[in-house]
């Protein structure tokens, strides 16, 4: 009879993060930035019917890079989540950390599972408060840690160089125009230092704002709207923005079957 073939635990470990790390190094950043009436997130996703942004609940949002139909597969339960949740108990139970504690759950049973192969996804989930102080941001990697964010995050392929730019050039109080543009900035760095250009059509964006007066504060930032933002000085703000978003199409728990 055959030796069987023996992998210590540390390496199986070691070997299973590698992969997924090489999965998700393949994909297209996601950066998160504060700014003064909330948080936006942009993409590099030339896409407009797969989306990598989302909303989850009344004032959560969910961002992920990696293999779409596995982030996909973590939204819709996250909704899911979220709806029963505040259909159970009341709708200011559904809090980010709480889904990021469900997605921690899911990525660390799957990741240390010697059945399945781990997941090649990043996770950012969103949560905007009454104010900037209220905001949470939590970054999820592939094995299921949670990183409590503050300011400005990256994910994806290239999240090393971006999250650098951002940390050196984000501040607090940033217009939505301002943040913007610093997002583009940074989307835009390759590894070799130069700068690509990249255009409204090749971009994903969205914001939570607080200020917004309905219940649900996620909305899409999309065509004439984003180019005015992307052109402007920077001095663009939310309620400018709010004034344009009108007849946009919106997506989350109240949508979802």
């Amino acid at each position: 009879m055959s030796t069987p073939f023996y992998v210590s635990p540390q390496q199986a470990m070691a070997d299973r993060a590698e992969y997924a790390r090489k999965g998700i190094a393949r994909g297209r950043s996601v950066v998160a930035l504060q700014y003064a009436d909330g948080v936006v997130f942009v993409a590099e996703n030339p896409s407009r019917a797969l989306h990598k942004v989302s909303e989850i609940y009344d004032r959560i949002a969910f961002a992920a890079v990696g293999k779409y139909n596995e982030f996909e597969n973590l939204r819709i339960g996250g909704v899911r989540y979220a709806d029963l949740r505040g259909y159970t108990y009341d709708r200011e139970d559904v809090t980010a950390r709480g889904l990021a504690n469900t997605y921690a759950q899911t990525l660390g049973a799957i990741f240390s599972s010697a059945g399945e192969k781990p997941y090649e996804v990043e996770l950012l989930v969103a949560e905007v408060g009454n104010t900037a102080e209220d905001d949470q941001i939590y970054r999820l990697p592939h094995d299921g840690s949670i990183v409590d964010e503050h300011g400005s995050v990256a994910v994806g392929g290239n999240a090393d160089q971006i999250s650098s730019y951002l940390d050196q050039h984000h501040r607090d109080g940033m217009t939505l125009g301002e943040a913007l543009k610093l997002a583009v900035e940074s989307l835009s760095r390759d590894n070799n230092g130069g700068e690509r250009t990249l255009t409204a059509e090749q971009l994903e964006v969205a914001v939570l704002d607080r200020k917004r007066p309905q219940q649900r504060k996620f909305k899409r930032v999309l065509g004439r709207q984003l180019a005015r933002l992307l052109e402007s000085d920077g001095a663009a703000t939310a309620p400018a923005a709010e004034a344009d978003a009108g007849g946009e199409a919106e997506e989350g728990s109240d949508s979802e079957s």
